[in-house]
C-alpha cells in the first residue's frame, strides 16, 4: 500500500516495514547494558547475535550518550556481527544532535547494515541528561516543535537535491546526505510517546509507527491495556482528521526492564540477585513500575492483553545484556503463544 502525506512541502511514502505486521504480531528485543557489570559492549553484541538467531524482528538500543551509550556506534558494531535482524534506536532524542548529523549517522548505519535500520525519534525527557550535555531543556511544546522540524530536515536531506530549511529550532542550507539510506524513500520512522493532543497527532502526520511506553515518566504511571486502547483510539481520530488510513500506522509498545525466569522460584532468586535490597530501594515513584519480573505464563497473559488492546508489535527491553535467559525464554516460550 502506498501512503503519502505532505510534510512541510515534502511528499513521502510509508516504508515497507509496518506493512509486514498488519496480520501478525511482531517482537523485538531492546538491551540496556548499564547493569551489565563486566564487558557490556561484548555482551551487547552477543545478545544481538542471539536475538538474530532466535528470529526476533529487530534489536533496539537506547540513546543516552551522557551516561550509557551512543546508539549509532553500537548499532554499527552490531550490524557487522548480525545478518538478518533489523537494528533500531528506541529512541533517538532529536535535540542531542543536529538533524543533519542524525540523518548522516542513520544513513551510514542503514548502508552499513544493508538496509536494516529503524529510526525511533523522541523529543527527550531527561532534564539531567540535557544538563550533562550542556544543553538547554526547553518546555515540552518547544521540544515537540523541534521534533517536527528534525523529521522535516532528515527526510529533506535524504532526497536527491540539496535541501534548505529555516525553522525556529533548526536550520540547514543546501544540505544533502550522500550516500542516502538504502531504504527508500526513507528509513522507517517511529515516534515515541503517548501524548494525546500533540505526539499522537505527529505520529498520524509524520511517522511509520507509534511507540507507547509501559511507564509514563510525566505522571500517568503504569500504561495499562485499557490506557493503551484509549490512546490508540485517539490515534485513529488523528489519522482520520489527516486523511490517513489508521492501519498504515504500526502500533508498537515498549516495555520497561523485563526479567523472565522459567518458574516462580527461579524468578524470585533472579529478582533478588538484581535487587538485593528490593526494587523500592533502587527506584522511587513511577519508576518502581519500570521493572517487570515474569514467568513465561505471566508474560504471555500480559502481551495477549496488550494485543487485544490494539498493539501489533512489542519491543521488550532487558535489564542486563548478559541475561540471555530472558531473551531465550521470550523467543521460545512467549512469542509462539502470543
Amino acid at each position: 500500500m502506498r501512503m503519502e502525506t505532505a510534510l512541510y512541502g515534502l511528499d513521502w511514502q510509508q516504508s515497507a516495514w509496518p506493512q509486514q505486521f498488519r496480520d501478525r504480531t511482531g517482537f523485538a528485543v531492546q538491551v540496556f547494558p548499564i547493569d551489565t557489570p563486566t564487558d557490556p559492549a561484548r555482551h551487547l553484541v552477543a545478545a544481538a547475535r542471539l536475538a538474530d538467531e532466535l528470529g526476533f524482528d529487530a534489536f533496539f538500543v537506547g540513546d543516552h550518550p551522557a551516561w550509557a551509550l551512543d546508539p549509532f556506534v553500537h548499532l554499527a558494531a552490531i550490524a557487522a556481527n548480525t545478518h538478518r535482524i533489523r537494528l533500531g534506536v528506541n529512541v533517538c532524542c532529536v535535540l542531542y544532535r543536529h538533524p543533519v548529523m542524525t540523518a548522516r549517522l542513520a544513513a551510514d548505519v542503514d548502508n552499513f547494515s544493508g538496509g536494516r535500520l529503524i529510526l525511533g525519534l523522541g523529543n527527550g525527557w531527561d532534564a539531567n541528561e540535557f544538563a550533562n550535555l550542556g544543553l538547554p531543556f526547553p518546555a515540552a511544546r518547544e521540544r515537540q516543535q523541534a521534533l517536527e522540524e528534525a523529521i522535516t530536515i532528515m527526510r529533506g536531506v535524504w532526497q536527491d537535491k540539496p535541501f534548505t530549511f529555516e525553522g525556529q529550532h533548526f536550520r540547514c542550507t543546501k544540505a544533502r546526505v550522500s550516500p542516502a539510506p538504502i531504504q527508500r524513500p526513507s528509513v522507517p520512522i517511529m515516534i515515541a510517546g503517548g501524548g494525546e493532543r500533540v505526539t499522537l497527532r505527529q505520529v498520524a502526520r509524520y511517522a511509520d509507527a507509534c511507540n507507547i511506553f509501559q511507564v509514563d515518566p510525566f505522571g500517568q504511571g503504569l500504561i495499562t491495556p485499557e490506557v493503551v486502547a484509549s490512546k490508540l483510539s485517539i490515534l485513529a481520530e488523528h489519522c482520520a482528521a489527516t486523511g490517513r488510513d489508521y492501519d498504515t500506522v504500526l502500533r508498537t509498545y515498549g516495555t520497561g526492564w523485563t526479567i523472565l525466569a522459567p518458574d516462580e522460584r527461579s524468578l524470585a532468586a533472579k529478582m533478588s540477585r538484581y535487587f538485593p535490597d528490593g526494587i523500592a530501594q533502587r527506584y522511587t515513584g513511577t519508576w518502581r513500575r519500570f521493572v517487570s519480573g515474569w514467568t513465561p505464563v505471566q508474560a504471555v497473559d500480559h502481551f495477549r492483553a496488550l494485543r487485544a488492546a490494539g498493539v501489533q508489535y512489542f519491543i521488550v527491553e532487558t535489564l542486563d545484556a548478559a541475561d540471555t535467559e530472558t531473551i531465550t525464554l521470550l523467543a521460545k516460550e512467549v512469542v509462539p503463544r502470543v
